[in-house]
């Protein structure tokens, strides 16, 4: 083994021993973001994201490329974390999707009833307001 190949193994265990507490710091990150989502505490949430970007360029920088981190066992602590991250990050993207569709059907049912089925909503002054087609939630 030569000198310059003990050097890059001492470097990739400085990266590898540098890297694991930075992906359970995004861990931990990605389930307070899960928790401010379940509450809709939506300036806690974006308040995460700074934190995230930081965390996730730091991963960037120390871990080697997908094909290096396959191919060294020493990095399966790291991988099995990443994983749960990646996990974790898909989980809170389905929780945002599943909310943005019940604001979106909110909306249509308030924007486009039938002629059948009025709109109830309230008015300016706090009254009961029934709307029938062609009026939505603009003209409230």
């Amino acid at each position: 083994m030569s000198s310059s190949d003990g050097d890059l193994n001492a470097d990739m265990a400085a990266s590898q021993a540098m890297a694991l507490p930075v992906a359970e710091q995004l861990h931990q990150l990605l389930e307070l973001e899960f928790e401010a989502l379940k509450v809709q505490d939506l300036d806690r949430f974006e308040s995460l994201q700074e934190s995230k970007t930081d965390l996730l360029s730091e991963l960037a920088r120390l871990c080697p490329d997908s094909e290096a981190l396959q191919a060294h066992p020493a990095w399966q602590d790291l991988k099995e974390t990443l994983v749960e991250c990646r996990d974790m990050h898909r989980r809170n993207a389905v929780l945002i999707e599943r909310k943005l569709d019940a604001i979106r059907g909110a909306l249509r049912s308030l924007s486009a009833g039938h002629a059948s089925s009025p709109v109830e909503v309230y008015d300016r002054l706090g009254q009961m307001a029934r709307y029938s087609k062609g009026r939505g939630y603009q003209e409230v």
